[in-house]
């Protein structure tokens, strides 16, 4: 069952870092610059983002299997019409329909690692959970490259609508609800319980901020704007680039259960957020702003800065450990609207910037921007983790344990 749902979970992050591989295509046929095609990819998370503590309560209240069904539903719909969208408004809303079908998929994968594993195998659980999703998001590099190159981005996006509704049907035939697990009341006001307690832990709070920060370089280097910048600035072609944004992808799936390992190992949470945060901000330095690395060590940084941001997920423990467990669905919604929100901030700002420091080159009928206009828009990367790292020493301990009910 847990599989099941973090399978949905790779599918909705296939979906999450696709545009960076069809960025070109989008501003082609749809006749935009960069800061259109970063809000038409952005609205996956404005409507993701948007949902996470409404689907948390929800998750408390109907629990996985129904949510986990009908939302697959909506991402398969939602994937049809952006795939047949004839200018940019019926785009906007297919991908708005992605994002909301896709934005079950994190809480109510861990909501069934809560209900069916161990409390002592959360953040481990957590970690693998997010393998299953950079698993997708390597799905959407190279390999998505190909298919575009076969049948074209439309053609792709059909075939993501079958998985989807192909998804839905074996979630509802094999997925169950843990009959045991203590549910808020179903009364409106017992349901805003677990929400009135969540708002009341300001460790939540700042779990939520450190991921939001965290999260900034996958989901906009790694999930857009990557591949266009290694392949102008640095003259590679679209799958190569698309291969060296995988490995911050590959990191991260490494880093996140082996983050979540060491934090349930050690009984403790800070100590992990503060070294991947101070890590994770050496690293993505290196990576965007050392002159002179070669293709291979390039690669090998951008690997190393994905594995120590994948530190990240210990926040969600960090947020679920603030509440009794009854309420844990409101604490993770809490926590990944912050995180989701990320993508949605960071992609269309990096793309405004680009558009304010561009010179006028076109190529192809695509923007070319100038070295320049790629640093100043990527600082905003770097102050992102300064400010995670800023959180992590903040953040309090839980040492792995749920206050009492």
């Amino acid at each position: 069952m847990w599989g099941l749902g973090a399978l949905f979970y790779c599918y909705a992050f296939f979906q999450r870092v696709a545009p960076a591989v069809l960025v070109t295509e989008m501003m082609r046929d749809f006749g935009v610059g960069a800061a259109i095609a970063g809000m038409l990819s952005g609205l996956y998370f404005y409507t993701y983002a948007g949902m996470q503590i409404p689907i948390g309560l929800l998750l408390d209240r109907f629990g996985p299997r129904r949510m986990l069904t009908g939302f697959a539903l909506l991402s398969a719909v939602g994937s049809a019409l952006f795939a047949v969208a004839s200018g940019v408004g019926p785009a906007y809303l297919g991908r708005a329909m992605v994002g909301l079908g896709a934005a079950v998929t994190w809480v109510g994968t861990l909501k069934l690692a809560s209900q069916w594993f161990p409390p002592r195998r959360f953040a481990l659980i957590t970690g693998l959970t997010l393998a299953m999703g950079m698993a997708g998001a390597v799905g959407a590099q190279v390999p998505l490259a190909g298919a575009v190159d076969a049948i074209g981005w439309r053609g792709t996006m059909w075939g993501a609508a079958a998985v989807a509704a192909v998804l839905a049907a074996v979630m509802w035939t094999l997925i169950q609800d843990h009959p045991d697990e203590a549910k808020a009341p179903v009364s409106g006001q017992g349901l805003l319980a677990g929400l009135r307690l969540v708002v009341a832990a300001p460790g939540i709070w700042l779990a939520g901020l450190y991921g939001m920060m965290m999260a900034a370089p996958l989901l906009s280097y790694a999930g857009l704007w990557g591949v266009p910048y290694l392949v102008q600035l640095h003259g590679m072609s679209r799958s190569d680039a698309a291969l060296s944004t995988s490995a911050m992808l590959i990191g991260w799936g490494v880093g996140a259960p082996a983050a979540g390992w060491v934090s349930d190992a050690l009984g403790r949470r800070k100590p992990v957020l503060i070294g991947a945060a101070a890590l994770a901000l050496m690293s993505t330095a290196v990576l965007l702003y050392l002159p002179g690395l070669g293709v291979g060590l390039r690669q090998t940084v951008t690997f190393v800065s994905g594995a120590v941001s994948g530190g990240f997920v210990v926040a969600f423990a960090l947020g679920r450990e603030q509440v009794p467990a009854w309420a844990g669905g409101a604490a993770l919604g809490v926590v990944n609207t912050a995180c989701m929100a990320s993508g949605a901030i960071f992609q269309p700002l990096i793309g405004w910037l680009l558009d304010l420091n561009w010179q006028g080159e076109v190529a192809a009928g695509s923007r070319i921007y100038s070295a320049a206009a790629w640093d100043t828009a990527f600082v905003v990367l770097l102050a992102a983790q300064a400010v995670a790292l800023a959180m992590a020493l903040r953040a309090p301990e839980t040492y792995c344990g749920h206050p009492s009910s």
